[in-house]
């Protein structure tokens, strides 16, 4: 059973995708916002970490950075989530060492196939 940690800040979408991979076997873990995510990364080591680009607090890329960073999370798979579609995030999230890059809205078929893609490293 994968271990995925979610920090989404808007309730139904961050629901959606815990009902989504915890019916296809998944152990989902939620946040909220990026407040304290670093130290339960690296107490729970997830087998995956998705992140929302916009987050109260700290950003999705601020986040994703200090995963990169930390030798702990450093070989993280990350998904980043995002409504800007727009080139220029998914450069960014590319250069800061995103593993995969999803816009919203996704569909349930292609959640379950990156995550089961990225977990099967």
């Amino acid at each position: 059973m994968a271990h995925v940690m979610l920090i989404e800040d808007e309730p139904n979408i961050s629901e959606a995708i815990r009902f989504i991979l915890s019916r296809d076997g998944c152990q989902v873990t939620a946040l909220h916002d990026g407040r304290g995510a670093m130290d339960l990364l690296r107490r729970d080591r997830p087998d995956l970490l998705i992140l929302d680009l916009m987050l109260p607090g700290l950003s999705g890329m601020e986040i994703l950075s200090a995963v990169r960073s930390d030798p702990l999370t450093a070989d993280l798979p990350v998904m980043m989530l995002t409504a800007k579609g727009q080139g220029r995030d998914r450069e960014a999230a590319e250069r800061a060492g995103v593993s995969r890059f999803m816009t919203k809205p996704f569909s349930n078929d292609d959640m379950r196939a990156a995550v089961r893609a990225l977990t099967a490293r």
